[in-house]
């Protein structure tokens, strides 16, 4: 059996499935007594999730030394942010009515709406270029390029953190998840001389 096939066919349900139970607990009307609330809170969890999914193929990849983890990274990828436009359609249709001048007034006011709409707008361009044609077309600008998915993921976590105002433990928890990733992409002689320098200071 194809190695890759299990790979995609859960890369896949990792997107699909709760997309379909959103669409199911909306239409049986199980959204809890805020749905609009639910609905930007659970397609804002699943965007990070994704997004965290995303950033660990790499070191899985590394882990492992399997290449199908980086073959499906690019449906996570864009799974991930299909779900970041649910979550920001949600929120500009039932909050704001499509109003474009509210927008702007929470773009200013609002510290958490600015970093998330910013983050949508970094992974825009990852997710129009994510095709093989335009990766060939942009060469080494397309891995320029789609760094911007560590910023977007960074400002996304942060995002959640400030929207939060009780209980800050999740978004904590997937922040911590993130940090983890990317200091995983450091250079290990470099972590290794920071730690020694820390260790003579000390």
């Amino acid at each position: 059996m194809n190695r890759l096939l299990p790979w995609r066919v859960g890369a896949w349900a990792l997107g699909t499935i709760p997309l379909a139970l959103a669409i199911k607990w909306t239409f049986q009307s199980r959204l809890g007594p805020n749905p609009v609330e639910f609905l930007e809170h659970y397609t804002g969890d699943w965007t990070l999730r994704l997004l965290l999914m995303t950033l660990a193929m790499t070191p899985l990849r590394k882990l492992t030394r399997m290449t199908e983890p980086i073959r499906v990274r690019r449906a996570l990828g864009l799974w991930a942010y299909a779900f970041l436009c649910l979550h920001f359609s949600i929120y500009l249709v039932f909050d704001l009515g499509f109003s474009v001048v509210q927008l702007g007034e929470d773009l200013v006011k609002r510290t958490y709406i600015t970093l998330g709409f910013t983050a949508w707008l970094m992974l825009l361009p990852l997710a129009i270029t994510s095709t093989a044609a335009w990766q060939r077309r942009l060469k080494r600008r397309w891995l320029t390029l789609h760094q911007l998915i560590y910023p977007a993921a960074i400002l996304g976590a942060i995002h959640y953190v400030w929207l939060v105002k009780a209980d800050t433990r999740a978004p904590l928890i997937y922040l911590a998840i993130l940090l983890a990733l990317l200091a995983f992409r450091l250079p290990m002689p470099a972590l290794l001389s920071r730690a020694s320098g820390v260790s003579r200071v000390d």
